[in-house]
């Protein structure tokens, strides 16, 4: 028997009674529609192996090769999401939604835990169907027809973020150009809310404004879109698995576990071009 908590008033939801290694058909699609309402669902105690991984990926649909993360020897599906214990940055350490960048975003990941810390290690994630809808109506009306232009070259690139940083060298895809251009406002493509469809991370200018002139409205919805309200809070215990969707959510991958290791496996789920 399938059973649900939400994780906070505004995003996620905790998932019981649920076997993923076995989940399929009206099961299936009941998770799918949770993760599209809530953003990111989570179930505890699970026993996934990477196979298991796999194939419950392929039952929801396509999988996307992750190009930047460093990907298992044995399943080139799984990327894997790594900090050792002597290394100071984390990969996701800043509000973001993966993907963005591609002109058909991947609609969202199962992330399963693999090493833990003993303490610290959170994901946050926030809802952008109710960060779009608690906007004033006027802003609303302000970012009717605006279309933004998203990247990652300034993170992965050769020069980017991540190269000046302790994670430099074991990340790939450097050489790799990114662009894409989406709505502002977009609809969500099974369930039609309005989702705020721009990122801290990857979203450079809206469209015929440059980036200085873009800054002002962006770090407003930005700031917007991260009250606390928004957001929800999963801490990772072994056994834990995480599945959300890219265009319902931002995430945040909390940075507090200076010395120990955290290793996640991420498939990525493909996606489909987005509307307004």
């Amino acid at each position: 028997m399938m059973e649900t908590a939400a994780l906070s008033p505004g995003c996620g939801v905790e998932v019981k009674g649920v076997s993923l290694a076995e989940a399929q058909g009206e099961r299936l699609d009941a998770i799918r529609d949770l993760i599209y309402r809530h953003g990111v669902a989570v179930f505890r105690d699970q026993s996934v192996s990477p196979e298991e991984h796999i194939a419950f990926a392929n039952r929801w649909g396509g999988i996307d090769i992750n190009n930047y993360f460093p990907l298992t020897d044995e399943h080139p599906e799984i990327a894997v999401v790594r900090k050792t214990e002597d290394q100071t940055t984390n990969i996701g350490g800043g509000w973001h939604t993966d993907h963005s960048y591609d002109q058909v975003p991947a609609m969202g990941s199962i992330l399963v835990a693999r090493t833990l810390p003993p303490a610290g290690g959170d994901t946050l994630w926030a809802h952008m169907g109710a960060a779009y809808e608690s906007l004033p109506d006027e802003m609303k009306t302000k970012l009717e027809g605006l279309e933004a232009f998203h990247t990652a070259d300034h993170i992965y690139a050769p020069d980017g973020l991540y190269a000046q940083t302790d994670q430099g060298t074991a990340l790939r895809g450097q050489e790799l150009k990114t662009g894409a251009t989406h709505p502002v406002v977009i609809r969500h493509p099974q369930t039609g809310q309005k989702l705020l469809y721009v990122n801290p991370g990857f979203t450079m200018h809206f469209t015929g404004m440059t980036r200085e002139e873009s800054l002002p409205l962006l770090q407003e919805l930005f700031a917007h879109a991260m009250k606390p309200q928004h957001q929800c809070r999963v801490e990772w215990k072994p056994g834990t698995v995480a599945i959300w969707d890219n265009r319902t959510t931002w995430h945040y991958a909390m940075n507090d576990y200076q010395g120990h290791a955290r290793e996640m496996h991420r498939i990525t789920l493909s996606g489909e071009a987005l509307a307004a």
